[in-house]
């Protein structure tokens, strides 16, 4: 199984100074050929990777344009790639249009095994025309990684994330199942009563956010102070973005320690935020990125996850008699059944849908509970 595992890297001053451009040069060409490949899509022409790829040959023998020979060749080829990619997604209607790549965010450059050599035994890592990069390995890397992008984040701090094939070790069957209901005023509902509560990592620093942002307004265009002021409103976005992957990755990782089946709800949640009234809670909880992390995880250790239908009325369904309630406002959040079973709306949500769960994996996806 390919995985992606990134570390924390520190180059050197003049590493630094390559890598700036490095990232520059695959920026360029990332835009340039989006800016083609947009006027050649108004003109009604088809404009293909082969044909960006002649281009980019073209454009580097323009005595313009030499300057895009001064680093390696790989980054920039590997940004038509993912170019390509960009445009296949949009295509297939799985992403939004291709954008162009901006200076102040964050950067990236793609190097395959042509560019640079991993030594397993001492873990050191070499890229072309950078040499060896200093890096904190917070695991040891068994095997040679199939490519590896170096990351500069818009707080200034270097990762280097490597594409490695191994086989993630297996966990035990437990034979338990469980249902998860996702939401704003708790993280996450289990059908067997555990909460998870939601940190809200945002609210926490949005008084430091707004006073920087206010100092950000009156700082000069293009000066120093304005640079360091960005810089530092992007590290508390950068930490607040790392407690909220820190807070994902436990639950992920006790779910499918505990659980054999995870049924969850498909949810609609680029519907969802389109409310302005949830919308900045809903992206602080990352329902969606919690999910993903379950999946994920699921896979790499052979257990499964069950999505039911976002239609099912999960909360609106008494679980201890199938009795379904005409409404159920989101104020509510306790409630009683006609047959006298008192209910936490969430916790009631989490037993129906892990419910469904078990109807949809032995009779097929569709099935009601009763």
């Amino acid at each position: 199984m390919k995985l992606r595992w990134s570390f924390r890297c520190y180059p050197t001053s003049e590493q630094e100074r390559i890598l700036a451009r490095t990232f520059g040069c695959a920026r360029f060409v990332y835009n340039r050929f989006l800016a083609e490949r947009t006027a050649a899509f108004q003109r009604g022409d088809r404009m293909n990777y082969n044909q960006s790829s002649a281009g980019l040959s073209r454009l580097k023998r323009d005595p313009d344009y030499l300057w895009l020979n001064e680093v390696s060749s790989v980054p920039t080829q590997q940004a038509l790639r993912h170019l390509q990619t960009a445009f296949r997604n949009f295509f297939d209607k799985r992403a939004g249009y291709p954008s162009f790549k901006k200076k102040e965010g964050r950067q990236t450059a793609e190097y395959t095994r042509s560019a640079f050599k991993f030594e397993v035994g001492n873990q050191r890592l070499i890229i072309a025309k950078l040499g060896r990069l200093k890096v904190k390995w917070s695991k040891h890397v068994p095997v040679n990684p199939t490519s590896a992008t170096l990351i500069r984040m818009p707080s200034g701090r270097y990762f280097v994330s490597l594409v490695v094939d191994v086989q993630p070790a297996p966990l035990p069957q437990t034979g338990e199942s469980v249902g998860v209901d996702f939401g704003i005023s708790r993280l996450a509902t289990l059908s067997n009563g555990d909460r998870v509560a939601n940190p809200k990592y945002l609210n926490r620093y949005r008084r430091r956010m707004a006073r920087i942002q206010k100092d950000l307004a009156r700082k000069q265009k293009g000066s120093n102070r304005r640079w360091r002021c960005k810089r530092k409103l992007a590290r508390l976005h950068e930490k607040v973005t790392n407690f909220r992957k820190d807070t994902i990755n436990k639950l992920a990782w006790s779910l499918v320690t505990r659980f054999d089946t995870i049924a969850v709800e498909d949810l609609n949640l680029r519907g969802m935020v389109k409310n302005h009234s949830l919308a900045r809670s809903l992206s602080d909880a990352a329902i969606g990125s919690a999910i993903r992390a379950i999946e994920a995880k699921a896979a790499m250790h052979d257990k499964t996850v069950v999505k039911i239908d976002r239609w099912f009325p999960s909360s609106k369904l008494c679980s201890a008699c199938g009795c379904l309630q005409s409404s159920m406002p989101l104020s509510v959040r306790q409630w009683t059944c006609e047959c006298g079973a008192s209910h936490d709306r969430d916790e009631n949500a989490a037993r129906n849908i892990l419910a469904v769960g078990h109807t949809a994996t032995a009779h097929g996806d569709g099935v009601s509970p009763h």
